[in-house]
């Protein structure tokens, strides 16, 4: 191993496990939080409603009005007085709001009326018996004193209690309340949130523009026909489909070649992103160049590798430029991922370890791997020592999600992630897992 790679490599003398390697991926993540919270003001845009999905929030949505601006029905039925109706006696039928129309005047003593969902309570109400628990009967006129010929009232088996199936007004926000916070990833809800207090556009964070970055001299672009020992460059493909999916810009940078040359050009040239993915050259082979070419460039490692299958060689790292003043210092932080070049395994590390610094790069507030529990479809056999990450499928159908591994040639089975939409967590110190057993799955 050369001096260069052995000095790399005295950084983190022992290889940590997934737990370890994330909650310091975690941390980093929170830094970068914390800085865009006072220092992104100049980092954001207005986009139209339309063109806001999946953005991220640059300040907090604010009502505009009280919400629901007016006491409001939640089921079509009938507006009452709880004491009344409770009598279990005919209530004549006063009148009908459908929504849309103006409240009505004070509802009548020993009436109800008729409403539909979302029109405004009628003054003197209380309640909403919902259609289906009423009978409609002849109405008593000479107590009631109403001109309709309607009578309702609730079945003997019900009960009806005051406020039920009411909204009041201002019950879900008063004017001025901040409804979203900065840094909420706006999707369908968080328009509709904001469609409804009259925002035709928002203030977004820009998004940050990650550097993709393959090298090897095996590898030749996409519409190239590969020669007898090349293949096509599909993890940048790849990474940049995932990047777009989480929330930034890829900027695909031609292949490095193995030669300290190419990748110094490639390094300085990447520097202008916001987050630099290299894919290849990160293992401890002769022409595995990347980890040297980082220390050339000034970086610091807080990781060379994790415990982890696919993408044990995984690099973390970290470039710091040109202040002396460590605020201004930490601002120009810009971080860098090695991950594994085969295809699976950097499919793997970007969803454990670069999505969520991405998203944090982003401005988002919560980030993360995206966990979640299945039942284990069939019998697994595994070594401990690492934490296995293998490509499966999830059937979400029925009553509880259940997992079962897609048959996979190795970490450059591209067909066999294809087919998978998630990957069963095995644990490090697992032996076998069970049909039957809570699992925890990856998801893209």
């Amino acid at each position: 191993m050369s001096p260069a790679r052995l000095s790399s490599r005295l950084f983190s003398p022992a290889l940590p496990g997934f737990d370890e390697a994330a909650a310091l991926v975690t941390s980093c993540a929170a830094k970068v939080v914390r800085l865009h919270t006072g220092q992104r003001s100049s980092g954001i845009e207005r986009v139209r409603l339309n063109q806001a999905i999946g953005r991220v929030l640059a300040e907090p949505l604010l009502a505009d009005a009280e919400q629901p601006p007016f006491a409001r029905s939640t089921r079509d039925g009938f507006a009452c007085r709880a004491a009344e109706a409770s009598t279990h006696r005919p209530l004549s039928v006063a009148g009908t709001t459908r929504a849309g129309q103006a409240s009505s005047g004070p509802l009548p003593r020993g009436a109800a009326w008729e409403i539909m969902t979302g029109a405004p309570i009628p003054s003197g109400a209380d309640a909403v018996i919902m259609l289906e628990h009423t009978i409609e009967s002849g109405a008593p006129a000479e107590e009631s004193g109403a001109a309709s010929a309607r009578a309702i009232r609730l079945m003997p088996s019900r009960t009806i209690r005051k406020g039920e199936n009411i909204v009041g007004r201002g019950a879900q926000a008063h004017k001025g309340d901040k409804l979203l916070p900065p840094g909420s990833l706006i999707g369908a809800a968080q328009i509709a949130l904001a469609a409804s207090c009259g925002s035709n556009s928002l203030p977004v964070f820009l998004r940050p523009r990650v550097a993709i970055l393959s090298t090897g001299d095996e590898l030749v672009p996409i519409s190239s026909t590969p020669g007898p020992s090349q293949i096509r460059n599909s993890s940048s493909a790849m990474l940049a489909a995932m990047v777009t999916a989480a929330g930034a810009d890829p900027w695909i940078l031609p292949i490095a070649r193995d030669t300290a040359e190419s990748l110094d050009a490639a390094l300085a040239r990447a520097r202008a992103a916001d987050l630099l993915l290299i894919t290849g050259g990160v293992s401890a082979g002769k022409f595995d160049l990347v980890e040297p070419a980082l220390i050339r460039a000034g970086a610091r490692f807080h990781f060379t590798g994790v415990r982890i299958q696919p993408g044990k060689p995984l690099v973390f790292a970290e470039f710091r430029r040109g202040s002396t003043n460590p605020a201004q210092n930490e601002s120009r932080t810009k971080y860098c991922f090695g991950l594994p070049g085969n295809p699976v395994s950097s499919a793997v590390t970007f969803l454990l370890f670069a999505a969520p610094l991405i998203a944090a790069l982003a401005g988002r507030r919560n980030f993360g791997p995206r966990f979640a529990l299945a039942h284990l479809a069939e019998d697994v056999k595994t070594k401990p020592g690492l934490t296995r990450f293998l490509p499966a499928t999830c059937t979400f159908a029925g009553s509880e999600p259940s997992v079962a591994l897609v048959p996979w040639q190795g970490s450059g089975d591209l067909a066999a992630m294809a087919r998978a939409n998630c990957f069963l967590a095995v644990p490090e110190d697992a032996h076998r897992l069970r049909p039957g057993t809570t699992v925890r799955i990856l998801l893209p």
